[in-house]
């Protein structure tokens, strides 16, 4: 079982002037649509950015993370369902995919889609960082790229080859993430014991001292992921997914 590259893998942030080779990343993209899709429907569109006055659009939406910029490409990984339902129109079949089960359907499509790329990008020597920004913006970044109703910003993927090395984040134990059969509910032990290794590490404690906490996730809880930036990013991510055409039920 050869399980080391993805033992050793590791986010890339900071990538040298290099370009991608055009050829390159279009057989890369080929290879990743081979990935696994919902009733081969292949509900995901991708959209390449290079061009640098684009980036410098798209860059604000990822709040200027300098990656945007620094990278020989942007792609934003979308569910798409636009192509499907324009598909079925013209071939006298009538679509009823505007609701919530179809927009989940086509995110998850989107979403291996853009694990088999960037696997596949890893493999060829290039590096890649996942944007956690793209649905906290997708109603700016769909206007940026110019897209149409039913297709929503899911993922955002920079790429290019690596500039120097970088260091390798900690991850929980398996024992913390594995569950046997059933879902086995953890104890205030349990949690202890997964975290205890997280929490001990330099880089952890820093973390803590530098926002003025006494524990590692009130640095989650109070900084990086408020309850008001959630909600509020929640709601606005909402109502951009119900303007693109998916009606989601009312649990009002």
């Amino acid at each position: 079982m050869n399980t080391e590259y993805f033992n050793q893998r590791r986010t890339i942030r900071k990538y040298s002037d290099k370009e991608i080779p055009a050829e390159l990343l279009k057989k890369m993209l080929e290879s990743a649509m081979r990935a696994p899709t919902t009733g081969n429907m292949q509900l995901y569109s991708a959209i390449v950015t290079t061009d640098k006055e684009i980036k410098e659009q798209l860059s604000p939406c990822h709040f200027n993370q300098p990656q945007v910029m620094s990278a020989a490409a942007v792609i934003t990984f979308c569910a798409d369902y636009n192509r499907f339902i324009k598909w079925c129109e013209a071939s006298d079949a009538i679509p009823g995919y505007n609701n919530f089960q179809s927009f989940m359907t086509a995110t998850l499509d989107a979403a291996i889609f853009a694990q088999q790329f960037n696997t596949i990008a890893e493999l060829n020597g290039l590096g890649c960082c996942y944007l956690g920004t793209t649905t906290y913006n997708a109603e700016e970044i769909a206007s940026v790229l110019h897209l149409p109703p039913m297709v929503v910003p899911i993922i955002t993927i920079t790429v290019g080859y690596p500039d120097g090395e970088t260091i390798q984040v900690e991850r929980l134990p398996v024992n913390g993430v594995i569950h046997q059969n059933t879902y086995h509910d953890y104890s205030e032990q349990d949690i202890k014991n997964i975290h205890s290794e997280k929490e001990s590490l330099e880089v952890n404690k820093g973390y803590v001292t530098e926002n003025h906490k006494t524990t590692l996730a009130q640095v989650f809880t109070d900084v990086r992921y408020t309850k008001a930036d959630c909600e509020t990013f929640s709601e606005k991510f909402y109502k951009f997914v119900e303007k693109q055409g998916y009606k989601f039920p009312d649990n009002k």
